[in-house]
């Protein structure tokens, strides 16, 4: 009687403890699996994908590529729950958490699926030959994982019988204290809805405002990147860019040039006429030079200098090019300049003296 009391304990011990090393030896053969399928199999999957004639499949595969291994994991944490001693394999409350866990899976792998810049947004957008507008990529993709978040936190918490009625009816109760506080927040929503339907600028393009001058990086729901010339990253809230004048410098056809060449009043009207009929033909032959608009032309008479105007655009709209232009230019206006003898002026003060006031100087002179 006692041997039999005694014996059964240390029985139940030994099955629990058995039991226990099944289970763990069970988890840990699928994270094996789990290593050997993202080594060997996934890899071989993705090698075939990128065979095929779009990379659709691939963002696909790799977008899912975590989510994968982690569902070995909990694939084997259900089996292992088979002998697990401690919790049942058809509990309620580990079944809702594998389910749960699950649509987080299925949620990570749809979040990186819409990403703006390795999604299937892009590739769809590629089949379309680029029809999609870059400044709408991100704003679209954005809104597409608010809208699956949003849609697996309401099945989550149907799964863990969550009103999430009762939810939406709390958030319609205090949806006016929370559009007042929201107030900016809505505003700079607005403002990013009003710059994506418009579009004024697109990502990589430079823009100059009141606020900042730069190269466009970025653009959310609350505010849009800029990235400046001296590498600043600045951000700036939609709801003040969609006010704000925008130059966009990206979309200019053609590039202006412009100012006043001053030459010397001893500068004849012949020498002059030559002057801008020379340059006129120099730019007009010019194939930088952009052949609609050339302006050449005596525009003033300055306190110092007779002005010509010179009027004209580079083809270029690149700064740089665009200056090594004007710097040719203007070398080769110097040359016409000195072929014809004429010569820039400066500002400079004649004094006339009368016989008069020479002889005032001479007494001046005399007494001093």
């Amino acid at each position: 009687m006692y041997l039999q009391s005694a014996i059964l304990p240390a029985s139940l011990d030994y099955d629990m403890l058995k039991n226990l090393g099944i289970s763990i030896g069970i988890l840990a053969v699928f994270i094996l699996f789990r290593n050997l399928f993202t080594k060997y199999v996934f890899q071989l999957i993705l090698k075939l994908s990128k065979k095929t004639p779009n990379e659709f499949f691939t963002r696909i595969c790799l977008g899912f590529e975590r989510p994968l291994g982690w569902a070995f994991i909990i694939t084997g944490l259900y089996v292992a729950m088979e002998y697990f001693p401690f919790i049942e394999q058809h509990n309620a409350l580990f079944l809702k958490f594998l389910r749960s866990m699950v649509i987080i899976l299925i949620t990570w792998g749809l979040f990186n699926i819409s990403s703006p810049t390795t999604g299937i947004l892009v590739s769809v957008n590629q089949k379309m030959k680029n029809k999609i507008d870059l400044i709408l990529l991100p704003f679209i993709s954005r809104t597409i994982r608010v809208i699956i978040i949003a849609i697996s936190i309401s099945i989550i918490g149907q799964e863990f019988d969550y009103d999430v009625n009762g939810l939406v009816a709390g958030l319609g109760l205090g949806g006016l204290a929370f559009a007042l506080a929201a107030k900016e927040a809505v505003g700079n929503l607005i403002g990013g809805i009003v710059i994506v339907t418009e579009k004024p600028f697109s990502i990589g393009e430079w823009i100059l405002t009141p606020s900042v001058e730069g190269t466009v990086e970025d653009i959310n729901f609350r505010s849009t990147k800029i990235r400046t010339f001296s590498q600043a990253l600045v951000t700036v809230p939609n709801s003040t860019l969609a006010n704000e004048p925008i130059t966009n410098w990206s979309r200019m056809g053609k590039r202006r040039i412009t100012f006043h060449l001053g030459l010397n009043y001893k500068t004849t009207k012949e020498q002059i006429q030559t002057v801008v009929y020379r340059i006129e033909q120099m730019l007009s032959n010019h194939e930088d030079i952009h052949p609609d608009t050339i302006m050449v032309a005596f525009d003033h008479y300055n306190d110092s200098s007779l002005d010509i105007l010179i009027y004209f655009f580079t083809n270029t709209t690149v700064w740089a090019d665009h200056v090594k232009i004007k710097h040719a230019i203007n070398l080769q206006i110097m040359g016409i300049l000195e072929d014809e003898g004429v010569e820039v002026a400066f500002p400079s003060r004649t004094i006339y003296v009368t016989p008069q006031s020479n002889e005032l100087l001479q007494t001046v002179g005399s007494l001093e």
